[in-house]
């Protein structure tokens, strides 16, 4: 019986060892630890990456979110359109921001923010939309630019998921008023700890930004306005530099990755739908299928690990039962939440252990009948 890690970081480092060890001994050797020339060498790799003009790096990616909403300057009880079926940091950075979140149901198919029921969300309070590229599938930014526009709400982007992906040819995030990402080790570009960015074309708003993650201030001891000690540090932008040079590679492995799923699964349980103006990135493959809870045991048992993104979605959590919300209001993310299954799958995933998960997950669903 083979083991079949989630997401295998050590397999991924070992591939680009040296590489890796040398960035980290000279930002060791240079002390370069805060901002220094190893940020500022990631920010403009990143930014020219994704072909935007500015990126600021921080803390992490649910700073990022908080931090933009922030330099947007969202007001108390300002409400913010946002999907339901997510990470609880794409709707606490509302809360945080002194904003007030408001849910959307998702699409069946690609998971994503349905964009037909958005404008049922809207009012006079509303102030901005938050799409979330879930999955690594960008949503329908074109629908969700009308509406903003007809409605003069902003878009911030949540990225987070969806480092390389493509939307009509143009790369996740650079749509917005500015974009998200995160830099959490697990996701397609991930550091070595905690890490994010805000990118944007806005310089205003870039400078913003950098000036709230870094206590209000552009020079140091003379602080415009209080804000917050929210920095990429030195070691993780140098582990980023490197793996950003990987990163196309590794996406196009998890793709080929999918396409083999997808062939094996087909008819068997419901995969994911990629829409034909994007290209997926894969940071989560994510089947439905009726007895989920059931065949995730099977597959633990035979020595493959799995996840569900997400168990709870997020308008049915206990931080957010002061709003009052019922399942019926959210039938599509309700159903979800019980089908959904995340198999194994990474950049650096070798195809005995591709074929050893699709051998498991068939005969599995042979045997069940599903």
């Amino acid at each position: 019986m083979m083991n079949i890690r989630f997401v295998d970081l050590k397999a991924q480092y070992l591939e680009i060892r040296d590489e890796i060890d040398t960035a980290i001994q000279a930002v060791i050797e240079e002390s370069a630890f805060i901002n220094g020339p190893y940020l500022k060498e990631f920010e403009r790799n990143f930014a020219q990456y994704l072909g935007v003009d500015h990126c600021v790096g921080v803390g992490n990616g649910t700073d990022a979110l908080v931090i933009a909403l922030k330099a947007l300057g969202v007001k108390e009880g300002e409400e913010i359109v946002t999907v339901a079926n997510s990470f609880i940091a794409t709707s606490e950075a509302v809360s945080l921001s002194g904003g007030q979140v408001v849910f959307v149901d998702c699409r069946p198919d690609t998971f994503n923010i349905d964009v037909d029921e958005i404008e049922n969300h809207i009012n006079r309070k509303t102030r901005g939309i938050i799409p979330v590229h879930l999955y690594g599938q960008p949503a329908d930014m074109d629908s969700i630019l009308s509406i903003a526009e007809r409605y003069n709400l902003f878009v911030v982007e949540d990225a987070a998921q969806a480092h390389g992906a493509t939307y009509k040819g143009k790369m996740a995030g650079t749509f917005g008023h500015c974009a998200c990402f995160s830099f959490f080790p697990g996701k397609n570009l991930g550091a070595y700890g905690d890490g994010g960015a805000v990118v944007t074309n806005d310089e205003e708003l870039a400078r913003k930004v950098s000036m709230t993650a870094n206590h209000g201030r552009m020079k140091k001891f003379f602080h415009e306005f209080e804000g917050c000690n929210s920095r990429l540090d030195g070691l993780q932008a140098a582990i980023l530099n490197v793996k950003l040079k990987h990163l196309n590679r590794w996406n196009q492995r998890r793709r080929e990755i999918a396409a083999r799923y997808d062939n094996a699964f087909h008819d068997l349980v419901e995969i994911p739908r990629v829409r034909d103006d994007v290209k997926h990135v894969y940071h989560l493959y994510v089947i439905r299928v009726p007895n989920r809870d059931k065949i995730r045991v099977l597959l633990s048992e035979r020595g493959v690990a799995t996840g569900i993104h997400y168990p709870v979605p997020l308008p049915f959590l206990k931080a957010y039962e002061y709003l009052d919300i019922k399942p019926s209001d959210y039938p599509e993310a309700t159903r979800l939440k019980d089908e959904i299954l995340s198999l194994p799958i990474h950049g650096s995933m070798p195809d005995q252990e591709v074929d050893y998960v699709i051998q498991q997950m068939f005969d599995i669903l042979k045997s069940e009948g599903s």
